[in-house]
């Protein structure tokens, strides 16, 4: 679909007024008053505000019975401070758009210019954007807020864009299309002692050291899952700097990811087996605690072939992807609700990555984006000429 040049002009000047602007995790309230604030011209039938967090949701009906779709953009920024020295560049120290929230958020304010122009046939199309995926709470909040109620989908979409990929053209997969994942902290408690007397004590250095085998052990057991399965320690902390005294405590924290859900029990299972088993040989106690949790998102087939007959109708260039990503999305809750798919458009081949310090969304690519959603919007809603 053809999308106007001066409005496209506007969602850029947006997208780098957000950028300039970031918040991070359920802090999106500035950025979520900007957001109203821009697509209140369009006229929806209803603003829900504040849903799950700083979350807004704008509503689009037909004023026909039909299904509501759902499109999500999230909004929130990471905690990393950028390199970039453009114009715009984050005002915010050590807080920065540098996984493209802020084209993401700008793609689906272009969608409500768009649908501000148009006649839905039936149903409803119903605009979230959500705070707080990140560090995936975000969707789960709106969800479990009761306001969700007036906007529940039967069919739900979103898209990331994909630096490393072809820009512009859109990346699809049935099943799986991003990883589950968790992080896992483990607390140990031991006694300190004096350190010339370590006999007096129970220090967890050699348990600490044991857990961090065993747990890299279970990568070398796929066999043991379906599909995927990867744990990474990321940290680890022994006692405190006290040369006179032993350690009385340890920490450790990992990352749990697999493509299946099933598998995520599996691993979860095995690793506070191995750790149980190791604090119970040394006598420790341990704690095991789990956060970031995020579900595999599963694409549903008959949301995968609207985004794919979408793309075909406008001319984007198609591709299917033989396996998931690694990195996790919290859209993957909407997909345990709904007939729901996310879908990748490219950011450039040569696009710094994700979370890189020097990372800005490519703007060139909120225009096929918003085609796509409009496309997905027109096959499963229709609208009137």
């Amino acid at each position: 679909m053809q999308i106007p040049k001066e409005l496209l002009s506007k969602l850029i000047k947006f997208r780098k007024h957000l950028h300039h602007f970031p918040e991070l995790s359920g802090n999106e309230s500035v950025t979520s008053k900007t957001i109203i604030d821009f697509i209140e011209s369009t006229n929806p039938s209803e603003i829900v505000e504040n849903i799950g967090g700083y979350g807004v949701a704008a509503v689009y009906s037909s004023g026909n019975d039909g299904p509501t779709i759902l499109l999500r953009a999230d909004m929130d920024a990471l905690p990393i401070q950028e390199s970039n020295q453009f114009e715009y560049r984050s005002t915010v120290k050590d807080v920065a758009h540098l996984c493209g929230h802020d084209g993401h958020s700008s793609i689906l304010t272009g969608v409500a210019h768009m649908l501000g122009e148009m006649s839905l046939a039936k149903g409803k199309v119903v605009l979230l954007f959500q705070p707080a995926e990140e560090v995936g709470r975000g969707a789960a909040a709106v969800i479990a807020d009761p306001k969700f109620s007036k906007v529940k989908p039967d069919y739900a979409f979103a898209l990331h864009n994909l630096p490393g990929f072809e820009r512009g053209e859109v990346f699809i997969r049935e099943n799986t299309f991003a990883s589950a994942s968790t992080g896992v902290i483990v607390k140990i408690k031991g006694l300190s002692s004096h350190a010339a007397h370590p006999e007096d004590g129970n220090n967890p250095d050699k348990a600490l050291a044991q857990i961090i085998l065993g747990l890299n052990f279970i990568n070398k057991f796929q066999n043991d899952f379906d599909d995927f399965s990867l744990l990474t320690i990321i940290h680890a902390k022994l006692g405190e700097i006290a040369f006179g005294t032993t350690p009385g405590n340890a920490t450790l924290m990992a990352t749990l990811r697999t493509y299946l859900d099933s598998d995520m029990k599996k691993l979860k299972r095995e690793v506070e087996s191995t750790i149980r088993n190791v604090c119970k040989e040394h006598k420790l106690q341990c704690d095991i605690e789990y956060t970031e949790e995020f579900p595999a998102t599963n694409n549903n087939q008959e949301c995968v072939s609207a985004i794919a007959n979408s793309a075909s109708k406008q001319g984007i260039s198609l591709h299917k992807l033989q396996d998931p990503f690694r990195w996790s999305e919290d859209f993957g809750h909407f997909t345990q609700i709904s007939k729901a798919a996310l879908f990748g458009i490219g950011s450039g081949k040569n696009h710094p990555q994700l979370h890189n310090e020097d990372y800005d969304f490519p703007d060139q690519i909120i225009e096929p984006s918003i085609s796509i959603f409009l496309g997905i919007v027109e096959e499963l809603l229709g609208f009137n000429q």
